[in-house]
């Protein structure tokens, strides 16, 4: 302002090429050479004499050089300089040689940092999630009950951010939701059966078992489904059933509730992949989740209620309130639920972004970093026996995963070559 005011004591020569300027809006569109922004009443400006005051120009609310302006001012037709301005939605927009370009973002600048934040938070939120989980199973082993925590917080979560429009809500109609009823049956299940296992025995050992799940989505591909698996993928599998094997034979946790629970949750989840293909629509994977989640709950309140309903309420939720407190304990509730409900979202946000193969890789390194910190967090006793099984078998899952990633990946090529 300082150096407009500056420049207003001057009366300057007038010429062929003085004009009265007025104030303009910084988004009244294009400016041509011989409009500048000003927000004086009356200038008047003299290209020949404009270099002879030292002081900046400003031009769109940003100071522009004196030979800049110079420039401006002698070249009559449509050259304009680069100005910062705002789009609709208030987005700043970059005008240079009369056109616009909305500015990148910075997703868009480092897609890899993202995308490497995505994960990062998808682990984090899982590893939080199962040690917080197993801890509550310590002073609280009531697996149904704690799977309804988890959907409750989670579907609550999910209809706040419907109320606020983040995301806006998708419409849904008999046939779709007859369409995701059965995956939300295998979710619930699978999620269930998952807990009754967290609940039994180690963290650790439940996720090696859980490994053995690519063996049941090839064998429900193969003999369900009728698709051919490739000899290589039922090979890459042995080394998967054989570590397994190996770490459930000397496992120091191990009980047949868990083992079997764990199994009939790699079940579950197989079938759950089989209808969600069967049930594919436009909706995005953040309402589809959501509606699944809601349908889950309905689904897991019945055997909640008839089964741990009258222990909980004889001494279940009277013992945990007397170990850890009230306060304690409905905390610890909610956070597993919301541990829960957004490491499955993350999740489904991170595979959106990634390639099969990242995908693959991702899932297995999860699994990992899951049974390795469980083991440090819980000072669980492993034998060695175990730990190489396990090493086997994720390693097993590591092998498959690539393979099936790099098939997938040459049909998707083949079908785009075939298009073409």
């Amino acid at each position: 302002m300082a150096s407009i005011s500056y420049l207003t004591q001057f009366s300057l020569q007038k010429s062929r090429f003085s004009s009265l300027y007025k104030p303009q809006s910084a988004t009244s569109g294009l400016r041509t050479s011989r409009q500048v922004i000003s927000r004086t009443n009356h200038l008047e400006f003299s290209p020949n004499k404009i270099e002879s005051f030292p002081a900046p120009v400003k031009f769109a609310g940003k100071s522009l050089g004196l030979s800049g302006l110079n420039h401006l001012l002698k070249h009559p037709e449509f050259c304009i300089a680069k100005a910062a301005a705002a789009d609709a939605e208030g987005h700043e927009i970059e005008i240079s040689n009369g056109l616009s370009k909305p500015s990148e973002s910075f997703a868009q600048r480092f897609p890899a940092l993202v995308t490497g934040f995505f994960f990062f938070t998808w682990y984090f939120l899982n590893v939080i999630f199962n040690i917080l989980n197993k801890k509550v199973y310590n002073y609280f082993p009531y697996p149904f009950f704690v799977s309804v925590v988890h959907l409750l917080v989670g579907v609550v979560y999910c209809l706040v951010s419907w109320g606020v429009g983040l995301p806006k809500r998708a419409p849904i109609d008999k046939e779709l939701l007859a369409l995701l009823t059965p995956v939300a049956f295998c979710h619930a299940l699978g999620h269930v059966m998952s807990n009754v296992s967290f609940a039994a025995v180690a963290v650790s050992f439940t996720h090696t078992i859980k490994a053995l799940e690519p063996f049941f989505n090839a064998a429900a591909s193969q003999f369900v489904l009728g698709h051919q698996i490739p000899f290589s993928l039922w090979l890459s599998l042995a080394p998967v059933v054989i570590g397994v094997s190996m770490a459930s034979l000397t496992e120091l946790s191990f009980n047949w509730i868990g083992f079997i629970s764990a199994m009939i949750s790699n079940i579950a989840f197989t079938y759950r992949s089989i209808y969600s293909k069967k049930a594919m629509t436009g909706m995005d994977s953040t309402n589809v989740y959501a509606y699944i989640s809601i349908i889950a709950l309905v689904f897991c309140l019945p055997p909640a209620i008839f089964i741990e309903g009258p222990q909980l309420m004889q001494y279940g939720f009277k013992d945990a309130i007397a170990k850890v407190g009230l306060n304690k304990f409905l905390s610890d509730l909610f956070w597993i639920g919301m541990f829960y409900h957004l490491y499955n979202q993350v999740a489904t946000n991170t595979l959106e972004r990634v390639a099969p193969l990242t995908h693959a890789v991702g899932n297995v390194l999860k699994r990992v970093f899951v049974i390795g910190f469980s083991i440090v967090v819980f000072g669980n006793r492993i034998s060695t026996q175990t730990g190489i099984g396990t090493a086997i078998a994720i390693a097993g899952v590591a092998i498959y995963s690539l393979i099936k990633a790099n098939i997938e990946e040459a049909k998707r090529k083949a079908a785009q070559t075939h298009a073409s």
